[in-house]
């Protein structure tokens, strides 16, 4: 009989031949060793495929299927892993050695947890940006109004018991992005979740194609999943009153845009403005850097050029 790992590591992967000596290496190394790695090849058309069968360590095992994106592959993993504990990495990122072995001791200890998770670091981004971060302890009076704002732990940094995953019957494959934060929204509010408070996880940026970049989809899709899990949950809704709804839903939408708009990411930050407007959230002082989105795009970058020259003309004259 073959044994049962612990940990069932679930690793979607499309194209990512270049970062999968990161990612699987991270597995490899560590410190808790008795997990499955299974990597579902969503279709990928470089050799990942041939990559991941040379993997000379028999608790990797290789899983095929047509591409069908993120999520998808993620409930392939599912549905062929073993584990009493589930760990979703994607190709492109990576774990601390300590990882496995913090988050299972963490719901060993905490035997009436359902999650664990950790803080998290981003990687490759310009100008210093990147600092360790630590999510705050949800376990609290306020965890489902906490939760729907944001679960600010990505999809790799936590631990889930195969009963909540199952449960909850995956990952929906409908959302196109921000489909983690819909499955931690519908399991986190449901089970006990538990803090490890150190920095175990690293998301690695690198301009390819990365879900994260397309800042007004990931808005879309956000705030899709709030509003989808607002629906299922009437109570809530009535209980938080239709004030805080509506700023629990457009004040991160807003946010990201703005973040898009000083970013100068233009394109992001119209597309999330104009959904922000047609919705009439935000304060005056909001509105008079949104509604320039309503311009021609030419128009709208000839004044976002203007107002920065008025504000640092010496930087734009030594830049030019």
């Amino acid at each position: 009989m073959i044994p049962v790992p612990a940990v069932s590591v679930i690793m979607p992967c499309y194209n990512a031949e270049r970062f999968l000596p990161t990612s699987v290496g991270s597995v490899l190394a560590q410190t808790f060793t008795d997990w499955e790695l299974i990597a579902v090849d969503d279709g990928s058309t470089d050799r990942t495929a041939a990559w991941l069968s040379g993997v000379a360590d028999h608790r990797v095992s290789v899983v095929g299927q047509p591409n069908r994106g993120l999520p998808s592959a993620r409930n392939t993993g599912i549905h062929n892993a073993t584990g009493q504990f589930f760990a979703f990495l994607d190709a492109d990122d990576s774990w601390h050695p300590d990882f496995l072995q913090e988050m299972v001791t963490a719901l060993s200890i905490n035997a009436g947890a359902g999650i664990a998770y950790c803080g998290w670091q981003n990687l490759g981004l310009a100008g210093g940006r990147g600092a360790p971060f630590v999510p705050p302890d949800y376990e609290g009076v306020n965890k489902f109004v906490s939760l729907l704002g944001g679960c600010r732990w990505p999809v790799h940094a936590a631990l889930v018991r195969r009963e909540v995953a199952l449960a909850a019957k995956g990952f929906d494959e409908t959302q196109k992005s921000a489909e983690d934060f819909d499955f931690w929204l519908r399991t986190a509010t449901r089970v006990s979740i538990v803090r490890v408070p150190r920095v175990l996880t690293f998301y690695h940026h690198h301009g390819e194609g990365q879900m994260s970049a397309n800042r007004a989809r990931v808005a879309q899709f956000q705030l899709r999943a709030q509003q989808k899990f607002l629906r299922d949950h009437p109570a809530l809704v009535r209980q938080l009153g239709r004030q805080q709804v509506r700023q629990i839903l457009w004040g991160p939408v807003l946010k990201m845009g703005c973040a898009a708009y000083w970013a100068r990411n233009l394109t992001d930050a119209r597309a999330i403005f104009r959904m922000v407007m047609r919705h009439g959230y935000g304060t005056i002082r909001d509105w008079r850097y949104m509604l320039p989105s309503l311009l021609p795009l030419a128009l709208h970058e000839a004044l976002v050029n203007w107002r920065d020259r008025r504000r640092h003309p010496r930087d734009v004259e030594r830049s030019s």
